[in-house]
């Protein structure tokens, strides 16, 4: 079977795929990320138990997290709205950096591996944002997709 794009018509214009076909089941997805600083800079992090001027710097981002999994179909186009079940970002602070995990689950015709990316993305532009007067030598990590169920394909990585 071959592989094609699914968000491009025989023209080659972009479209929504139907899922109105599709069979309603539960689905999963989850997505991680990192976002790195330089060492002193997440000392002096660690030593103010990550609360910065504008406050807990893991607990405004995994709200923002949140909020961006809820707003994807308004920031990706052919993006489906759909009715979501369960959203978990979770930010773990590791060796001069935090992993954000992002897990999204629906009972819909589409998957949520958009939803799932787009909450990590979003978690780590919030943690750049609300520490990036202390260094611009914040790099934001792979952002990938870990796995998903539901739906015709599961993916693993």
């Amino acid at each position: 079977m071959e592989k094609k794009l699914s968000h491009i018509d025989e023209s080659g214009n972009a479209t929504m795929v139907d899922v109105s076909l599709k069979d309603v089941s539960v689905r999963q997805a989850v997505a991680s990320g990192t976002v790195t600083f330089p060492h002193t800079v997440f000392k002096s992090l660690t030593d103010q138990d990550f609360v910065g001027k504008k406050g807990s710097i893991v607990q405004t981002a995994v709200i923002a997290g949140i909020q961006g999994v809820k707003k994807t179909a308004e920031l990706i186009p052919l993006c489906h709205q759909i009715n979501l079940s369960k959203i978990n970002v979770e930010i773990v602070p590791g060796e001069h950096q935090f992993k954000i995990t992002c897990t999204v689950k629906c009972n819909e015709k589409t998957g949520v591996e958009m939803e799932a990316l787009t909450g990590v993305s979003i978690a780590a532009l919030t943690i750049y944002d609300m520490c990036k007067a202390l260094s611009q030598d914040i790099v934001i990590g792979t952002i990938q997709l870990e796995q998903k169920t539901g739906g015709k394909h599961d993916f693993q990585r």
